[in-house]
């Protein structure tokens, strides 16, 4: 597929808007791990090929193993993921698709088992955040396949990512 729209270029206050919700996600006090798998989970949901293999990418960089990550869409039935992940990935996937209506009150039940009330809520802006990069890079055809994680890319003198979105 072409790409449609360098929406970056187009509209450089969107980017920032986008890059600004990041680094307040960032500086949540999450784990940058499971920011990443979660952000990962949310992006096979909707099919965006850009951040998956961001993610993937940057998940694997981090010292994920990939068995975790072969897992990951059928995490529910793989023992490899802690409770607060089961939980965070639960809560993603109903924060995600809401075809079926409101989110699940046993989903966030159970998520406030594992996350106090100021987790929960920069638990669901992370997945607000990936939910607006998807369909930033889904409607405009962001191409896949050129990111490179920031130590593989410091590594090699090369730069991070062909665009700039790449921060998220």
């Amino acid at each position: 597929m072409d790409p449609r729209i360098d929406y970056p270029k187009a509209s450089p206050g969107v980017l920032q808007a986008m890059l600004d919700l990041g680094k307040h996600v960032r500086s949540s006090g999450l784990e940058p791990k499971l920011i990443d798998l979660v952000n990962l989970r949310a992006s096979q949901i909707n099919g965006c090929a850009y951040c998956i293999d961001m993610h993937w990418k940057d998940l694997r960089a981090s010292g994920e193993n990939e068995q975790k990550l072969y897992g990951l869409d059928a995490w529910a039935e793989s023992p490899y993921y802690s409770d607060r992940e089961r939980a965070a990935l639960s809560w993603t996937e109903a924060v995600t698709d809401l075809t079926d209506g409101h989110v699940p009150d046993p989903v966030y039940q159970a998520a406030r088992r594992f996350f106090t009330e100021k987790e929960l809520v920069d638990l669901t802006l992370v997945i607000v955040a990936i939910n607006g990069w998807n369909r930033l890079n889904i409607a405009f055809r962001a191409p896949a396949g050129t990111y490179q994680p920031a130590s593989k890319a410091q590594s090699r003198s090369e730069p991070r990512a062909r665009r700039p979105e790449a921060a998220h």
